[in-house]
């Protein structure tokens, strides 16, 4: 019985870990392929804000949004993300005001500010994208972060395209860590465990 026990063991380790590689190889596939398209509002994911200023991950998200709006790709774009802690500012807000400084009418700008997790600000995203009439989204995060954004909005019902903000990759095992990362958080969420 313990022998049987230890042979089912080892081949769910097993098979769990081939999941995650398979995951992984898809997750570093969709890194690199800007899928950015006409659609109705560009969604940018939040990072951290230091103190009312969108952190360099932030701003190069921000900064890529506002290149695809300037395209004419979509009339909105969507700042998302909570106060991870801040009192005063929440990324959303930050990420408004940055795009606001950049000249972008802040009637075009729409902000999520509460979400603490990326499946909360991607649920109240899908909500109120549904509650405005839109149904395609150009999603903006970093590469490894869009594989599962994406799979988040599309069961929400949304088309998604995603567009990576421009990054020089580093490969070694940091970079493979990243995918390995957001494979489990994609299995997480497809266990209906929001991270």
């Amino acid at each position: 019985m313990r022998r049987t026990f230890a042979i089912l063991g080892t081949g769910g380790a097993i098979a769990l870990a081939v999941y995650l590689l398979a995951i992984s190889h898809r997750i570093a596939r969709q890194s690199e392929a800007d899928e950015a398209k006409a659609a109705d509002i560009i969604v940018v994911l939040g990072a951290a804000e230091y103190n009312g200023r969108p952190s360099p991950v932030l701003k190069a998200r921000l900064d890529h949004a506002y290149s695809l709006y300037q395209r004419g790709l979509a009339p909105l774009i969507f700042t998302t993300g909570g106060a991870g802690g801040d009192p005063q500012y929440t990324e959303g807000q930050v990420g408004r005001d940055y795009l606001v400084q950049r000249g972008i009418a802040s009637e075009h700008i729409v902000v999520e500010g509460e979400g603490d997790t990326t499946v909360e600000s991607l649920l109240a995203v899908s909500e109120v994208m549904r509650r405005m009439g839109l149904r395609k989204a150009i999603l903006v995060s970093d590469g490894y972060h869009i594989y599962r954004a994406k799979h988040i909005l599309q069961h929400a019902g949304m088309e998604v395209y995603g567009s990576p903000r421009p990054h020089t990759r580093r490969g070694g095992w940091r970079e493979r860590w990243l995918y390995v990362r957001q494979a489990v958080g994609y299995l997480l969420w497809r266990l209906h465990i929001a991270v």
